[in-house]
């Protein structure tokens, strides 16, 4: 469901693909070729959220701000795995959020980082670009390569690919 509220109506352009059981709501927008799959929440009624074009937000991930404080800001090229909950933050370009990984409020994740599955990032980390980064509370465990960088934009790729059969599947 893609919802207006208090004067906000999401910006979603006709590239991009909102599963019709995803909650878009408010102060959001989307860039190109991004998309929003099933059940996954981008919630823009307390702060704004910014998707950078080929993202994608996937099944049962919630994005969300904190009132007057942190907006959301994500970057192009980026995964956010399957009930991921991404609260307050700013996500750099080309950044892979494994399924279940929590990053709270004030959180900056540099580019070409990957966040491993199920990690916890406390409120204010800042994550350098090209780490790799585990664990609970989450901490930098290696820098990435030139392979992990193939890697992360391959996730992203994938997506893309699910857009376009998605949009022809529903007559887009």
């Amino acid at each position: 469901m893609i919802r207006r509220y208090q004067g906000h109506t999401p910006s979603i352009p006709t590239s991009c693909y909102v599963d019709l059981s995803a909650q878009v709501i408010g102060d959001v927008v989307l860039g190109e070729n991004s998309s929003v799959w099933m059940n996954a929440v981008v919630r823009g009624d307390v702060n704004s959220i910014r998707v950078g074009s080929n993202s994608n937000v996937q099944d049962c991930a919630v994005l969300h701000g904190q009132r007057y404080l942190y907006s959301v800001t994500v970057g192009d090229w980026v995964t956010i795995g399957h009930n991921a909950t991404v609260h307050g933050c700013v996500v750099e370009d080309a950044v892979l959020i494994g399924m279940g990984v929590t990053i709270l409020n004030d959180c900056r994740i540099g580019e070409g980082s990957i966040i491993a599955a199920g990690a916890v990032l406390p409120e204010h980390t800042v994550v350098p670009p090209r780490t790799l980064w585990a664990g609970v509370p989450g901490k930098q465990r290696r820098d990435l390569g030139d392979e992990d960088r193939k890697l992360i934009l391959q996730y992203a790729q994938n997506y893309l690919d699910y857009v376009k059969i998605y949009l022809a599947e529903t007559g887009r």
